[in-house]
């Protein structure tokens, strides 16, 4: 999925689906992110790593317009999406789909509502072709039998299933999952990770992972990145990570009494 592009004359194709450039955001004293530079490709996975406290979920947030950054650029398919106009920012967002690290439904939605809920606000199709969408989208996630629920009835596994139905509603180009594994027992981690796996098969779709969980990385990522402080102190495959000798790098990638940092 990764492309060096050397002996090709550049094209559009090839231009990245997600470039950030010099981005830096501070919340008062506490720079959070200090000039991070970072593209990603068409149908590429990108996963970001890093300690607590890093940046990585606002990082994601910036890429969404939740929040702005005090400096740097911001491109989506090639549109700059900082101090764009919200009218313009909102049709920008529909190539993204974003999968929030607890799901974020909303409660008192239905399963197959909450999954509909983006065709709703963002589409003119009637409710009949919002719902068979839906169903479409919970049977590929298999929850076609759970339609009906309301998320205080479902486990934690299955909102995150529901999550990533919702996500992927109005068939984003690039979609943005933040901790998709937290919280989960590692059976129902390890589901969840294949299931994005075999969902970002489907078509040219890029992705960011933000993600504490090492086999994650393993089973995903195209490209690593590895914040420190605000900043991105190794950028490359899993393997060319993993190699590092960066004493930093080796101690977060380490796996300790018989399993990986999580």
């Amino acid at each position: 999925m990764t492309r060096d592009g050397r002996g090709t004359v550049p094209s559009q194709a090839d231009d990245p689906v997600i470039r950030i450039s010099g981005v830096r955001k501070s919340f008062g004293r506490q720079m959070v992110l200090d000039g991070i530079d970072l593209d990603v490709g068409r149908g590429e996975t990108m996963t970001i790593l890093g300690r607590s406290g890093t940046g990585k979920s606002v990082l994601l947030k910036l890429i969404v317009g939740l929040q702005k950054p005090d400096a740097g650029s911001i491109h989506i398919g090639g549109q700059e999406i900082v101090d764009v106009p919200l009218e313009r920012l909102n049709e920008i967002r529909k190539k993204l789909g974003f999968l929030f690290q607890h799901a974020a439904l909303y409660d008192s939605l239905t399963v197959e509502e909450n999954v509909a809920f983006p065709l709703a606000r963002h589409t003119d199709l009637p409710d009949a072709e919002r719902r068979q969408r839906a169903a479409e989208l919970l049977s590929r996630v298999g929850l076609e039998g759970d339609r009906a629920k309301m998320p205080s009835d479902i486990s934690g596994g299955m909102k995150k299933r529901v999550g990533l139905a919702r996500a992927l509603a109005l068939d984003p180009e690039i979609m943005l999952l933040d901790e998709p594994t937290a919280g989960l027992d590692p059976i129902t981690a390890a589901e969840i990770i294949e299931l994005i796996g075999e969902l970002g098969k489907a078509g040219e779709r890029s992705a960011i992972v933000v993600t504490h969980d090492l086999r994650s990385v393993e089973a995903l990522a195209d490209r690593v990145a590895l914040l420190k402080e605000g900043s991105i102190v190794i950028e490359g495959s899993f393997e060319e990570v993993s190699q590092s000798d960066d004493p930093f790098v080796a101690a977060f990638l380490r796996p300790t009494f018989g399993h990986q940092h999580v």
